[in-house]
C-alpha cells in the first residue's frame, strides 16, 4: 500500500512537517475553501500542491498530492436541480485540470446532505483517550426533538424512539447544543456550515427522492463524468455512506456489497471504482470487509483504513471508533486480502498496482487531547494507527513474498 495522510491544508492543526516524521509517503488533500460546484483552476490546484511539496519554513518535504478526497458532488447535481449542469461541467472541467496537474485518484461520495454523522465527537475511553461515537438513541433524539423532522419517530423502532424521548428531556441546553455541534460535524473542512435551520431547508428539498431517484440520478453522474476520467487516465472511486444507514430520512446508496456492484456493473470502465473505507461499511453488521475486497477488489482504487466497535447486532445500531485493529472488522484478514490483490495486480503488469491507503480516523490520546484537530483526525491517534497497520502490511507481503499464503486473523 501506498500509505498517504490526510491533510486539510494550511489552517490543519496538523502541518507538513508533523507529516513528515509520521512515516507516510503522501498526501491526500483538497481545496475544502471552494464552494461545491464551483470549479477548480489550476492555480488553485498549482497553490495546493506547492504548500504539500513545502513546510512552513520552505523546506522541501518530499511529498506529492497523491489523492483528491474529496472532489464533491454538489447537492444540485445529486438532486438534478438548479445549477446542476453547470456544475456537471465544472466537474468535468476540474477533473481536466487536476490531471494535467499529474493527480490520477479521485474520491468523492454522494450520500445526501452530510458527509459522515456522529453523536458524540470526543467520547470518553476507559484509557482517558476519546474517540467519536454514534448513539443510537441520542441520534432519534436529534432528530425527533431537536431538528423536529416530520414523521421522524416512526423510522426508529419504538423502543429506540421512547428511550430518546426519556433522554432528551433530561438533556441540558448544553448537552443539546452539543449534540447538535456533533450530529452536523459531518463535512470535515468545507467551506459551507450547516445549522439545524440549514439542516431542514436541505431536508426540505430531499422531500419525495427515494433510494431509486438517488441511485438513477448516481448512475447520471457517473454515465457523465466517467468517459472524461477514463479518457484523462483517472480513476474515480466513491466512498460509502457513513453510517451505512439512512437517516433523517435521507436515502442511503452506496452502504453494501451489492450497491457497489450494481454501480460497478452500470458502469463497468476501470475509471469508475470504489474508496473502501472498512469503517463506514464496518458498522453494518452484514458487511464482510475482507469479503468485499476479495470479490470487488480489482476496482479499488483507494483504501480507508480503520475499525469500528458496533454495540448491538442490528441494523443502525450504536458504535464507536476504536483501535484501528481491534474492533467489528477483521482488520489482519482484511489487509491480507489486500495484500492479495496487489499482489495479482503486480502479476498482471497493472500500474496501480500499489493501492493508496490511509490511516483513517484515530483516537485522540496523549498530546492529541486539546489540540483542537478536525473531528476524527488526531495526529498521534492516526499515527498509533499507520503504525499498526503498516506491521500487519509488511508480515503479509513478507509471507506472500516467501510464497506463502497470506494468513487471516492471524492464524498461519
Amino acid at each position: 500500500m501506498l500509505e498517504t495522510w490526510r491533510w486539510f491544508g494550511p489552517t490543519d492543526v496538523t502541518t507538513i512537517s508533523d507529516v513528515m516524521q509520521t512515516g507516510a509517503r503522501g498526501i491526500v488533500s483538497a481545496l475544502h475553501h471552494v464552494s461545491d460546484g464551483e470549479l477548480w483552476t489550476p492555480e488553485e490546484i498549482a497553490r495546493r500542491q506547492a504548500e504539500i511539496a513545502h513546510t512552513a519554513d520552505g523546506r522541501e518535504s518530499g511529498f506529492k498530492w497523491e489523492v483528491v478526497e474529496s472532489l464533491p458532488v454538489s447537492e444540485d447535481i445529486k438532486l438534478q436541480t438548479g445549477d446542476w449542469r453547470r456544475h456537471l461541467d465544472n466537474y468535468r472541467q476540474s477533473l481536466a485540470n487536476l490531471a494535467r496537474a499529474g493527480i490520477e485518484v479521485v474520491c468523492y461520495n454522494f450520500m445526501p446532505v452530510i458527509d459522515w454523522t456522529r453523536t458524540d465527537l470526543a467520547w470518553r475511553l476507559p484509557h482517558g483517550g476519546t474517540c467519536m461515537r454514534f448513539d443510537a438513541v441520542d441520534f432519534a433524539a436529534f432528530d425527533i426533538h431537536i431538528l423536529q423532522r416530520r414523521g421522524a419517530a416512526a423510522d426508529f423502532p419504538a423502543s429506540v424512539a421512547a428511550q430518546a424521548a426519556e433522554r432528551f428531556a433530561t438533556m441540558t441546553e448544553a448537552d443539546r447544543h452539543r449534540l447538535v455541534t456533533s450530529a452536523l460535524a459531518g463535512l470535515p473542512g468545507a467551506a459551507d456550515s450547516l445549522s439545524v435551520a440549514g439542516v431542514q431547508l436541505y431536508l426540505d428539498r430531499y422531500a419525495g427522492v427515494g433510494p431509486d431517484r438517488l441511485r438513477r440520478h448516481l448512475l447520471d453522474f457517473l454515465e457523465a463524468v466517467v468517459p472524461t476520467a477514463a479518457r484523462l487516465g483517472l480513476r474515480l472511486c466513491c466512498h460509502p455512506d457513513d453510517p451505512p444507514f439512512p437517516l433523517m430520512g435521507l436515502p442511503r446508496i452506496m452502504s453494501t456489497e451489492q450497491d457497489y456492484r450494481s454501480m460497478l456493473d452500470h458502469v463497468p470502465d476501470m475509471a469508475n471504482g470504489i474508496t473502501l473505507c472498512s469503517g463506514a461499511l464496518g458498522a453494518r453488521p452484514d458487511n464482510d470487509l475482507p469479503g468485499i475486497m476479495r470479490r470487488l477488489g480489482h476496482r479499488v482504487h483507494f483504501l480507508h483504513l480503520r475499525n469500528v466497535q458496533r454495540e448491538g447486532a442490528e441494523l443502525g445500531c450504536s458504535f464507536h471508533e476504536c483501535e484501528h485493529l481491534d474492533g467489528s472488522v477483521d482488520m489482519i484478514d482484511l489487509v491480507a486480502a489486500i495484500a492479495e490483490e496487489e499482489a495479482r495486480r503486480r502479476r498482471e503488469g497493472r500500474r496501480d498496482c500499489v493501492i493508496p491507503m490511509r490511516p483513517d480516523h484515530g483516537q485522540d490520546i496523549l498530546d492529541d487531547l486539546g489540540r483542537d484537530a478536525q473531528p476524527g483526525y488526531p495526529l498521534i491517534g492516526r499515527l498509533k494507527g499507520l503504525a499498526e497497520l503498516r506491521g500487519a502490511m509488511r508480515a503479509q507481503e513478507r509471507m506472500i513474498g516467501q510464497g506463502m499464503a497470506p494468513g487471516a486473523s492471524g492464524r498461519h
